[in-house]
Formats: structure tokens, C-alpha cells, sequence
């Protein structure tokens, strides 16, 4: 359906395509994340019951990644992505109709299982698009899913603000979804990037360079997990600006970390992939000190301005190194590497949370400072073609 309304070269009719998917991706979670609050009202939860709840979705997520690297390499990466689309899609009015907690953690389990066997499938077909352009374009869907997420924030804004209820919100948001599945499947990559003529095998134990490559995914997801759960602490706690300004430092870092990803593959292209991770393990450390030794307004401001550009890049370019691994299909690197990757955000936040008390949240998060750092030095180990 897309060729027809387009005449475009078919390379550039495959992109689109997919990156309507990470659209769709980012839409859907921010859509959920945008009425948590509304939901908590309805299912009375308090702030200890709530965060147990929301586990069901990272258990989802956690759960169904060996699935989704067995299941991309068996069937390939565009009927996955399309039954993921679907069902990531159709799970999202359930949320908004839970009536019960066990209810929303089954349905929370179920939308973290699809929002992950969409992301496996998804950034393996972007995988397939890098190899016809012949360079990294990783970063810029990245970029799209981070435009899905504010655009998805505002929609679920402005539904509150009419007085919708969340699961007339959520039928909407999957309406959107599955028409641009229907308008766009016909148009994803048929067979994947390295998909034919190579004999390797669906499951084996990733090598040293795939688990180098979620070693520097776990340290950057820690750190934008300490970006989102704990910025607005942070501002609120210690730099004690006027009440309006309280979200400034989320607000500055998810900008800079949405703009940075649509600079990333042009930079990872002119530099190289093991320059851009070692520049943004750097910027990375260098922001969260400055906000840290400087607890100021301006000088935080621009701490996580720094924070925002160096985490930008730096999943979307492991995920594009992981998907050319000559051990393992791109499915199945994938899942290896989102594996010890996503650990990072079930670790994160307890850990800050755990040092902060104990000491401070200043102390907590010049430990995650420390995991910039750690990023350049493993960026630098690594071969990369």
C-alpha cells in the first residue's frame, strides 16, 4: 500500500516502513506511560504497590527475549514484527481496562512481551535497511521512537485534559497503530540482512565482542534510567529550583538525547562507532559530574544537557555493531545483547535508590558517573568493521 502512494526507490520505501514501527514502538509505551497516574487513582494503589505492579512489564520483557531471537532466526524478522505491532497495539486498551492489580500486572507481563518481541523484530529489520544503504542509520529510528514518545506524552495530555478515561485514550492510540501497520507492512524487508548462505546457529553462548557490546548497553541504560526516574528527584532534592522548573532537567535531557540521535549516524559514519561510544562514555560521565559538583541550576541544566547527547547513541550503535556479529543471526545478537542490556534498568534504580539513602543522591549518582567512563574504556577493547 505504501509503494502505491509513493513513488520512492524501494530502499528508501523499506525505511519508512520501519520506522513507522519504531514510531508505533514509542507511541504505544508512551501512550502507557502518559496515564499511570490515572490508573494508579483507579486501582487505589500506593506508591510501594504501584512500583510491584510495574514489574509485570520489564518480567514481560525480561521473560520473552530468548523467545524473540529463537523466533526471528526461525521465521525471520517481518511476520514477528507484524504479530508484535498487532499485539503490542491491542494489549494497550486491556491496561486502561484492568479492574484489578493482578489484572493489570498479567496484562502489564503481556504488553512487555510484545513491546519486546517488536523491538527484537524491528531493530533487526533496521538492520536489514543499514545493509542497503551501506552505512549506520540506526540512530535516526531511534530518534523517530523518542519523537513517537513526546508526540505520544502530548496526545495523552490533551486526553486528559478532555476528560477521557484511559481506555478510550488507549483505543484510539491502537486504532493509529494498526492502520499504520496495514498501510506500511507490505513495505518491510522480506528476508533479513544475512539471513541466506550462512550456516549459524539459533542459539549458542554470544562471544566475548557481543558480550563487550551489552556491557556497554547494561552502563548507558543505567544511566538513562538514573535520567528518568531520578532527574526530577535530583532537581527537587538538591538543586531546589522554583516549583515550575522541577522537570527542567528531564525536559533538557530528553531533548538533547532525542536531537543526538538523529546526529549519531552521521557522526558514527564520518568517526567510526568505537570513536562515537568512547565521545559519548565521556560526555556521559563529564555531565552527570557537572551537575554533581555544581549543584546549581545552570550548571545542572547543562549537566544533563551532556548526559542527554552522550546516552543518545550509544544503544542504537551497539544494537547496529551486535546486529553484523558473524557468531550469531542479527535476531539472536540482538536478544544477547538487549539481554544484559535491559538488566540495566531493572538494576538501576533500586541501586540509586539503595545509596542515596545510605549516603546521598549526589554520591549515588557520581557511582553512575563512574559507568561513563566504563563505557570508554570497553568501547576501546572492541574491534569494530
Amino acid at each position: 500500500m505504501l509503494a502505491k502512494l509513493f513513488s520512492l526507490p524501494p530502499r528508501r520505501l523499506h525505511r519508512i516502513a520501519v520506522s513507522c514501527f519504531f514510531f508505533l514502538a514509542g507511541l504505544c509505551f508512551s501512550s502507557w506511560a502518559s496515564r499511570i497516574p490515572d490508573i494508579r487513582l483507579k486501582l487505589h494503589l500506593d506508591n510501594a504497590a504501584l512500583g510491584a505492579v510495574l514489574l509485570g512489564l520489564p518480567a514481560g520483557l525480561l521473560t520473552s527475549l530468548p523467545l524473540a531471537g529463537w523466533l526471528v532466526a526461525r521465521f525471520g524478522s517481518r511476520p514477528i514484527a507484524l504479530f508484535a505491532a498487532l499485539l503490542y497495539a491491542i494489549t494497550l486498551p486491556s491496561l486502561g481496562l484492568a479492574a484489578a492489580p493482578w489484572q493489570l500486572v498479567t496484562c502489564l507481563f503481556v504488553f512487555g512481551m510484545g513491546g519486546n518481541l517488536l523491538n527484537i523484530s524491528m531493530n533487526t529489520q533496521a538492520i536489514g535497511t543499514e545493509a542497503l544503504y551501506g552505512r549506520t542509520i540506526m540512530a535516526s529510528y531511534h530518534g523517530i521512537w523518542s519523537v513517537a514518545g513526546f508526540s505520544g506524552a502530548a496526545i495523552g495530555t490533551l486526553f486528559i485534559r478532555l476528560g477521557w478515561l484511559p481506555y478510550q485514550h488507549f483505543i484510539v492510540i491502537t486504532s493509529l497503530a494498526w492502520l499504520i501497520v496495514a498501510v506500511t507492512s507490505g513495505q518491510l524487508l522480506a528476508q533479513d540482512a544475512h539471513a541466506g548462505g550462512e550456516d549459524r546457529p539459533i542459539f549458542a553462548w554470544p562471544d566475548r565482542s557481543l558480550i563487550n557490546l551489552g556491557m556497554i548497553a547494561f552502563c548507558s541504560m543505567i544511566c538513562e534510567g538514573a535520567m528518568f526516574d531520578w532527574s526530577g528527584v535530583y532537581f527537587q532534592k538538591v538543586i531546589q529550583p522554583p516549583h515550575g522548573l522541577v522537570a527542567i532537567g528531564y525536559t533538557a535531557f530528553m531533548s538533547t538525547m532525542a536531537s543526538g540521535r538523529f546526529l549519531g549516524d552521521w557522526l558514527a559514519t564520518k568517526w567510526g562507532i568505537k570513536r562515537i561510544l568512547q565521545i559519548s562514555g565521556t560526555l556521559t560521565a563529564a555531565g552527570l559530574l557537572t551537575a554533581i559538583l555544581f549543584p546549581w541550576l545552570f550548571p545542572a541544566l547543562a549537566g544533563f544537557l551532556l548526559v542527554g547527547a552522550g546516552v543518545s547513541s550509544v544503544v542504537p550503535l551497539v544494537y547496529s555493531a551486535a546486529g553484523r556479529s558473524k557468531v550469531l543471526s542479527p535476531g539472536v545478537a540482538l536478544a544477547a545483547v538487549s539481554t544484559i542490556g535491559y538488566l540495566g534498568f531493572l538494576v538501576g534504580p533500586p541501586f540509586i535508590g539503595f545509596i542515596a539513602q545510605a549516603f546521598n543522591l549526589r554520591v549515588s549518582l557520581g557511582l553512575i558517573a563512574v559507568l561513563g567512563s566504563v563505557i570508554v574504556l570497553i568501547a576501546s577493547t572492541i574491534k569494530f568493521e
